[in-house]
């Protein structure tokens, strides 16, 4: 995808996060307080009062309020005192907030309707699934978690690596921890909405914490056109980056394959269907594309493949430009 418009649209979804849950949050609030076999006991008419008061006001946050908060800790000279990877609270707080819903349409159903026990079953199995997407997500953010496969990327201390699609600068961290005297290119577009404010100041902040500044450069760029000569890296990696441009990966690929010195090495992480990615997005996690096919674009793009498997639910891919 080459345009700001483009990438909006991308994650436009965000925002209907915050939506359906205001929506669920006024029906669990309105409507099945309403209904007699609710209302005729006070634990259940109070509960469901409380847990919409709850879905609403934390859609409320994930549409903005916690951009509110932001200002207002900034307003106050409040600095963060750890990595800050950025993700947006849709992304992070939504699976919770959807697990709280269904939770609480599995217990109206099996009271309003104990005849129908069998759909509030599988509503309380989707609750949980979303409760355990929730609890992977939040572990994104967290330094402990920024570090990368242990594969064969590196050809020397010396070598200059470039993050495709750094965002925030988790996986930037996680280079500057396996490589401590080389470089590190930091690329992105800088305007996705899925990161707090794009992840430019982000990043800048958790390079100067990692103590990284002097040995990472941030560049703006596309990954389908990116701003450099022809083999300029030594080696490169793109975390959950090439998985966003739509129909244009595997241009982004050989964009990364032409940067790349011959003999130079691409670690490839990307999300694809599986149990985590299920617990994540539930159905939404089948539109990703499979493993075969990452591996079909890779080899048509030029790239041979190295070694594979799964890290952190992911699955990445050493990929190698030949030699000549």
């Amino acid at each position: 995808m080459s345009t700001n418009q483009e990438l909006k649209h991308k994650h436009g979804h965000m925002w209907w996060v915050g939506i359906l849950g205001v929506v669920a949050g006024g029906v669990l609030m309105i409507y099945v307080p309403s209904l007699k076999a609710v209302s005729s006991v006070f634990l259940l008419f109070a509960a469901f009062h409380l847990v919409g008061a709850l879905v609403l006001l934390a859609s409320v946050y994930v549409m903005g309020g916690n951009k509110i908060a932001a200002h207002l800790s900034l307003l106050c000279n409040r600095k963060p005192a750890s990595f800050d990877f950025g993700w947006a609270p849709a992304w992070t707080y939504g699976p919770w907030i959807a697990a709280l819903i269904l939770a609480a349409a599995a217990v109206a159903f099996q009271v309003a309707k104990p005849t129908y026990w069998p759909l509030a079953t599988i509503i309380t199995l989707l609750a949980a699934s979303f409760f355990a997407g929730g609890l992977i997500t939040r572990t994104t953010g967290r330094y402990e978690h920024a570090v990368l496969p242990m594969v064969d990327l590196l050809s020397g201390e010396e070598n200059v690596v470039l993050d495709a699609g750094c965002g925030a600068g988790r996986t930037t961290v996680a280079l500057g921890r396996a490589l401590k005297k080389g470089r590190i290119v930091a690329l992105d577009r800088f305007n996705s909405n899925y990161i707090e404010g794009g992840g430019r100041l982000l990043l800048e902040q958790n390079l100067h914490r990692a103590g990284l500044t002097n040995r990472a450069r941030i560049e703006i760029g596309d990954l389908t056109a990116l701003p450099f000569p022809d083999q300029s890296f030594d080696a490169a990696v793109s975390a959950h980056a090439v998985d966003h441009l739509g129909p244009q990966k595997e241009q982004g690929l050989r964009e990364i394959l032409r940067v790349l010195k011959p003999g130079g090495r691409f670690l490839l992480i990307v999300w694809v269907p599986g149990w985590t990615m299920i617990a994540i997005a539930n159905v939404l996690a089948l539109s990703l594309s499979p493993k075969e096919s990452w591996r079909r674009m890779a080899a048509s793009a030029g790239f041979v493949l190295s070694d594979e498997g799964m890290f952190n639910g992911s699955w990445f891919a050493l990929l190698k430009r030949p030699e000549a």
